[in-house]
């Protein structure tokens, strides 16, 4: 069942509206019955323009704060941090709603029934059909987005020949300056605010009854059996005249019929959501359930295989929406965002957060869709290149906790826990290497290898010695606080351990990189390898866990979000089973006394938790926490739930799922590591390794029945299911059974 469905409406609930996009355009409907709403979105709808607002003063006082960190003046040092280091403006620009479409019947549907709505995963089309009691009159709408005329289509049919009646607008509350019509088209236009950009957004009516009309804010059409409306944005991000692109792409998608328009959409995107699926064994007596109503029945002792099947295919969907082609990258909200001031500024939050929803594109096929976030990178580096140079007097590229649409790397916000963190832009470039051994592309390597190296160089010169250790200093670890002996509460810090796993793996990312690309540049790697061999090792505490900071303090919100120092064990492979056992014990540890004080309460975190309890080869404790992320952190369209709606929770609970059936690293591929026993009977294809590989699995009674491989590049991996082991060497584009 690859399809979402609901037997009432939305009730003007977002929560409860469902999503499409096609990455640049996005539109929560909100099913209504007898009129519907589109809430808009525009990838590049944001307040505000670029600007350089790194703090002229943090390089003369970068001294000073290292020395109070490390001399233990906490208070003093984050003070000082508050004036010298934060951004001036202290915050980035902020990603903004559209506006709304709505749409409206005229008076023809005055008491709706039998009404149904729809997301179909297959297809990306969301449908609804409502039947008027009076006249039994049956109305059907579908709606989608076109990647290849970049416009929202939405088709409306009556049952019968010239009873359908229909009023469209647009609307953007009070933040719009002019509606403009034609015949048959309406426009409004306006500036996004603080001095920055211009939009335009436009929709366009075609109808059978040839009786379209403009007038004052609406396009309506009357005594038609069937009607298509196209809605398209644009801004001065990408374009100088927005209107004429807008007007453009409308002309253009109105010469082509609806049905052509509608299979063209199918196959684009059926070529990627087709690459992979996950097929559990479940109850089908429970396909009759609505989908709120099967989320709501879900706990411990009611599993739903089912409904976990349609979970991971909509989080594939969300993705291939809301990241794919020439687009910015999947945001906070990934493009679906209903405010002018959204949470958080619905921006790129990279101390995980933008992170964790490419997660899941290498496991499950879609490496492609995260083509945005290294074209954001690049997009970054110009301006971390001046953020190193004139905050921290380093060469290199950095960046802080936040990025937006014009790639600022400033710190963001004054909050101590997360602002003063510069690892963010190294995080980024780890993303790079693992996403060369998924595909192997050389090109790709060869143009954003001088990025992981601009990463690498800020911190040759950016780190300190300590006690014969590289540190970062200043830094903290996202977004915890610790307490000192004296107890006294500090954030800032040197050497934080998540800081120290992030700079162990891009080091070592960068040193195999430059040898693909051959960079023999050996005075840069001698001193590379120098400070890589005296980073400060992973460090097991008093209560045996993993240590958070360089000095064993206790933590003052033990339940705390962030698990920021077990990175080594997620999203990276330095803490493995097979290989550093006594670490695994330890972040078991760290796990348990996270959940016992109430950790797993944002639905990213739980996600998170799920990954790394795969990681360790605990089955039950991830599927665990999957019903938890159900039952707690999933709202009624299955969005994630933060609070409020963040995206990235549904990304991260879809790796993990992958995770919990294939995990691999440049080393080895191993099969079913953490297979639940209510997972009992399946099959996965399409789900993909590191080592180059496309693998198909089938198991029954939890027993891997069938496997088989195929190479889409040359391979030489050590294949491990159980006990056995054996090792895989295939050339290119060729298929081996291995079982």
């Amino acid at each position: 069942m690859s399809k979402l469905f609901y037997d009432s409406s939305s009730c003007w609930d977002w929560n409860k509206a469902l999503p499409i996009g096609n990455g640049k355009l996005g539109a929560m409907i909100y099913g209504e019955g007898t009129s519907e709403h589109l809430q808009l979105n525009e990838e590049t709808v944001w307040f505000g323009k670029k600007r350089n607002r790194n703090n002229k003063e943090a390089l003369s006082h970068l001294s000073e704060i290292r020395q109070l960190i490390l001399d233990g003046k906490i208070p003093e040092a984050e003070q000082l941090a508050k004036y010298a280091f934060s951004g001036t403006p202290q915050s980035q620009h902020t990603y903004q709603t559209l506006g709304d479409a709505f749409f409206d019947y005229c008076g023809k549907i005055k008491d709706g029934t039998n009404f149904c709505r729809s997301l179909d995963l297959e297809t990306a089309i969301h449908s609804t059909t409502v039947t008027d009691k009076q006249t039994d009159l049956r109305y059907d709408c579908e709606a989608f987005v076109s990647a290849k005329y970049n416009c929202i289509v939405v088709h409306y049919q009556a049952s019968q020949k010239g009873e359908l009646s229909l009023a469209a607008s647009l609307q953007r509350g009070n933040f719009y300056e002019s509606t403009e019509h034609t015949s048959d088209s309406l426009f409004i236009q306006g500036n996004l605010g603080g001095g920055g950009m211009d939009f335009c957004c436009g929709l366009k009516m075609l109808s059978d009854s040839n009786q379209v009309k403009a007038m004052g804010e609406h396009v309506f059409t009357e005594q038609a059996t069937n009607a298509t409306i196209f809605i398209t944005a644009a801004t001065t991000f990408r374009y100088e005249t927005p209107k004429t692109e807008v007007a453009k792409w409308l002309d253009a998608i109105a010469q082509v019929p609806y049905e052509t328009i509608k299979a063209e959409h199918i196959e684009e995107y059926q070529r990627y959501f087709h690459l992979f699926r996950l097929s559990l064994d479940y109850d089908k007596t429970l396909d009759s359930l609505t989908t709120d109503a099967r989320l709501a029945r879900i706990d411990d002792t009611h599993p739903d295989n089912g409904l976990i099947n349609t979970y991971m295919d909509f989080g594939r969907y969300l993705l291939i929406s809301s990241s794919r082609g020439d687009c910015l990258p999947a945001n906070l909200q990934g493009i679906w965002n209903r405010d002018i001031d959204a949470p958080w500024g619905s921006k790129y939050t990279i101390n995980i957060n933008a992170e964790m929803n490419y997660w899941p594109a290498g496991i499950c096929n879609l490496s492609d869709c995260e083509q945005p976030l290294f074209e954001h990178l690049l997009r970054m580096v110009p301006n971390g290149t001046l953020t190193a140079k004139e905050m921290y007097g380093c060469n290199g590229f950095v960046a802080h906790h936040n990025t937006d649409l014009w790639g600022d790397t400033a710190p963001q916000d004054i909050y101590i826990p997360a602002t003063y963190w510069v690892l963010g832009g190294a995080w980024l470039c780890t993303h790079i290497w693992n996403h060369y051994l998924y595909e192997k592309d050389f090109d790709f390597l060869k143009r954003m290898y001088p990025t992981m190296k601009q990463a690498v160089t800020f911190f040759m010169d950016f780190l300190i010695k300590v006690d014969n250790q590289y540190v970062t200093c200043p830094s903290v670890s996202p977004e915890n606080t610790y307490i000192m002996e004296d107890g006294t509460s500090g954030c800032l810090t040197y050497g934080a351990t998540m800081d120290n796993e992030i700079l162990h793996e891009l080091f070592a990312d960068c040193m195999k990189a430059a040898s693909e690309v051959n960079d023999d540049d050996s005075a840069f790697f001698d001193q590379l390898k120098e400070i890589k061999d005296h980073l400060p090792p992973i460090q097991i505490g008093k209560h045996g866990q993993i240590m958070e900071w360089i000095k064993d303090y206790d933590e003052a919100e033990p339940g705390h979000r962030h698990i920021s120092h077990l990175w080594a064990l997620h999203p990276a492979h330095q803490i493995t089973p097979d290989e550093t056992p006594e670490l695994c014990k330890a972040a078991s540890v760290t796990l348990e006394r996270r959940l016992s004080s109430g950790g797993g309460h944002t639905g990213w975190s739980r996600a998170w938790i799920m990954n790394m309890y795969a990681r360790l080869w605990n089955n039950e404790k991830a599927y665990e926490n999957l019903i938890q992320l159900f039952k707690k952190s999933t709202l009624p369209n299955l969005f994630d739930n933060h609070p409020p709606f963040q995206i990235d929770g549904n990304f991260g609970s879809i790796a993990a799922i992958g995770e919990m059936l294939l995990q691999s690293n440049e080393n080895r591929t191993i099969l079913l590591p953490a297979l639940p026993s209510e997972w009992a009977n399946g099959s996965v294809t399409g789900i993909c390794g590191m080592d180059g590989g496309v693998y198909n699995l089938t198991w029954e009674a939890g027993v891997l029945t069938k496997a088989s491989v195929y190479a889409r590049r040359s391979m030489n991996t050590t294949l491990i299911y159980g006990d056995q082991r054996q090792q895989v060497i295939l050339d290119a584009h060729t298929t081996k059974e291995l079982l």
